[in-house]
C-alpha cells in the first residue's frame, strides 16, 4: 500500500503561480513513476504531467505545457508540480498518482486525496 499526500493548493490570481508536493511515506517511492492528475467540476480526471523513477523522462499534456514542471527528490519520496502562468481554466482538484498503467485514462493503481487548485480572473 502506497499512501500519497498532497500539499500546497491554494486560491490564487490569473498568471499566479502555485507549487504542488505529492509526499508517500514509503521507502519504495523512488521504484515508482509518479502523475499528476487533475479533475475540473463535472469532467472527468485528466492527465496532467508524469515523471519516471529517475526522473530521466517527462511528459505533459498540452494545455500546461510549458507553463508546468513535474519533477522528484526521491530522497525526500516527494514529488512536485511546478505551475506558472496560471489561469482561470487549471482550477480544479489535483491529485498525484503512482503506479499507472494507462496516463490517458487514470488508470493507476495508488491516488492521493487531492488538493484544491483555484485561479480567480
Amino acid at each position: 500500500q502506497v499512501q500519497l499526500t498532497e500539499s500546497g493548493g491554494g486560491l490564487v490570481q490569473a498568471g499566479g503561480s502555485l507549487r504542488l508536493s505529492c509526499a508517500a511515506p514509503e521507502r519504495t517511492f523512488s521504484d515508482y513513476a509518479m502523475g499528476w492528475f487533475r479533475q475540473a467540476p463535472g469532467k472527468e480526471r485528466a492527465f496532467v504531467a508524469a515523471i519516471t523513477w529517475s526522473a530521466t523522462r517527462t511528459a505533459y499534456a498540452n494545455p500546461v505545457k510549458d507553463r508546468f514542471t513535474i519533477s522528484r527528490d526521491n530522497a525526500k519520496n516527494t514529488v512536485y508540480l511546478q505551475m506558472n502562468s496560471l489561469n482561470p481554466e487549471d482550477t480544479a482538484v489535483y491529485y498525484c498518482a503512482a503506479v499507472c498503467s494507462d496516463y490517458q485514462t487514470a488508470r493507476c493503481d495508488y491516488w492521493g486525496q487531492g488538493t484544491q487548485v483555484t485561479v480567480s480572473s
